[in-house]
């Protein structure tokens, strides 16, 4: 392994990130390296800019892959070469926001065909039915139900020391 590609690694380890995370601040900072076939105390902020550059316009980087490699190139450059450009500070992307997927009734009815014990396909249809998460639907207790107004209102946060918390 290159020299830059082990220092990389040890600062990553003696920060304490976990290992997916060393990995991948690694490989952003060995595309960086690889980008212009230099040593890494060569590079100038201009180039590390127009490698950003490069990655949202020519290749089409998602905002997560641009924080990753961002997070990964300046703590390269901060921690391990010693040099904090203002490019760092100013560079960011914001956070995408994914709709979740929402099934159909069709499939939601062919998911409940397949639970086999009575208590598992109440759950599952009472979770579909209501709209909960699945947190709220297995945190369920007899006070969130509001039987008068028959409606269903799950708390949120349960307090860790009792089995049923007021509101």
């Amino acid at each position: 392994m290159p020299e830059y590609y082990d220092k990389s690694m040890r600062a990553l380890q003696l920060a304490g990130l976990s290992k997916s995370t060393q990995e991948a601040y690694t490989r952003f900072v060995t595309q960086l390296f690889n980008f212009y076939a230099k040593e890494p105390y060569l590079l100038s902020e201009g180039q590390v800019e127009d490698f950003f550059l490069h990655g949202i316009h020519e290749r089409g980087w998602s905002k997560s892959t641009i924080r990753i490699s961002h997070y990964g190139i300046r703590f390269y450059f901060q921690n391990v070469l010693k040099r904090n450009y203002p490019l760092f500070s100013y560079l960011k992307a914001g956070i995408e926001r994914k709709l979740p997927c929402i099934l159909s009734t069709e499939e939601v009815s062919r998911i409940l065909q397949h639970v086999t014990t009575h208590h598992n396909y109440a759950f599952f249809h009472q979770v579909y039915s209501c709209g909960l998460r699945i947190s709220e639907g297995a945190n369920i207790q007899i006070s969130d139900i509001d039987s008068d107004r028959m409606m269903l209102r799950p708390q949120r946060k349960r307090s860790q020391g009792s089995l049923c918390a007021s509101t």
